[in-house]
């Protein structure tokens, strides 16, 4: 059976739309069903100048055409100012391509950009996709971010940096690097992966003169975990551990907090990184870069991540279809 990818655009006043428009002038190895209103493709197409035809969920779109589930937003779409009335349609069109993956109607799901201050706005406390998608499918999952260069995954998400280093227990470490660990196996098909681990502290504590958090939390984890066969390095100096000669030999890396190792895969290569939530019992998988509400609108949207985004989703989903 050909692969089903839910695709959701995001804000719909951001690039989103935009980017969903040029995806859909190409051939993609599976079947792609946007979630969205369809007033607001239409209008995306329009600033690009570029053809759309919407067709049934139950179609096989051709270049040029996309399958659509309709959902109407409260309100009609003004590209570059991003509305708190539509903050639910946005909730409810992610929540129903999550759903309706674990219901077997798709095989993955692939999310465009949010704007986490309208949604809040809008009445709804919402602290990111991931997070939401782990409350609807009542998991632990693990934030990962990768290009062709590399794969960043994070101990902790969307945390202020004053919280961070009480986020940052055994019990938690440990939960995220076995999900980082199983889904490098069984999703990436790495046999024994080997995941640098990031310290908390500048020079990873520098032996507890910089922080003790190496000393009495990360070192006690990773021996704890080193004894049941992963293959685990560090803790590492981030400073030092994204050189090119230490990161060719790991298959991922840990970082504790969100900006320790984004700001570097990002620098690396941001027009091909995408976003993956790890532990779900579907694949997910998100651009890399916000509503960019500044240029909605303007037909000038590079829709590179979520055609990498669509590419990585399609090949998780057939990986796990064919275990």
């Amino acid at each position: 059976m050909h692969t089903r990818l839910a695709l959701v655009a995001g804000e719909p006043a951001g690039i989103g739309p935009e980017c969903c428009v040029r995806v859909a002038q190409t051939q993609h190895s599976a079947n792609l069903i946007a979630i969205a209103d369809p007033d607001t493709l239409y209008q995306a197409a329009e600033a690009l100048k570029l053809p759309l035809r919407l067709v049934a969920a139950t179609e096989s779109a051709n270049p040029g055409e996309l399958a659509i589930l309709p959902m109407k937003q409260k309100t009609t779409t003004v590209f570059g100012v991003a509305n708190p009335d539509n903050a639910q349609f946005v909730i409810t069109s992610l929540l129903r391509a999550a759903q309706g993956c674990l219901d077997g109607e798709f095989h993955g799901m692939v999310t465009g950009p949010v704007n986490k201050a309208t949604i809040n706005a809008g009445g709804i406390a919402y602290t990111g996709t991931t997070e939401l998608l782990a409350e609807h499918s009542n998991c632990d999952v693990v934030m990962m971010l990768a290009n062709l260069k590399m794969r960043v995954a994070l101990a902790t998400t969307h945390l202020s940096l004053r919280a961070v280093p009480d986020a940052i227990t055994i019990v938690s470490l440990q939960k995220t690097l076995e999900i980082l660990h199983r889904s490098l196996q069984l999703q990436f098909s790495i046999a024994s992966p080997q995941i640098a681990v990031l310290g908390l502290n500048p020079h990873a504590g520098e032996n507890g003169i910089l922080g003790r958090e190496e000393i009495e939390i990360i070192e006690p984890c990773l021996t704890r975990l080193r004894e049941q066969g992963m293959n685990l390095i560090g803790p590492l100096p981030a400073d030092t551990a994204f050189l090119p000669q230490k990161l060719s030999h790991f298959d991922a890396v840990l970082a504790m907090y969100h900006d320790q190792g984004l700001p570097v895969l990002k620098h690396s290569g941001f027009e091909h990184a995408v976003n993956i939530t790890l532990g779900l019992p579907y694949p997910r998988v998100a651009v890399d870069h916000g509503t960019a509400l500044e240029i909605a609108g303007k037909g000038i949207a590079d829709a590179s991540s979520l055609m990498a985004a669509v590419t990585q989703c399609s090949q998780l989903a057939n990986s796990r279809n064919s275990k």
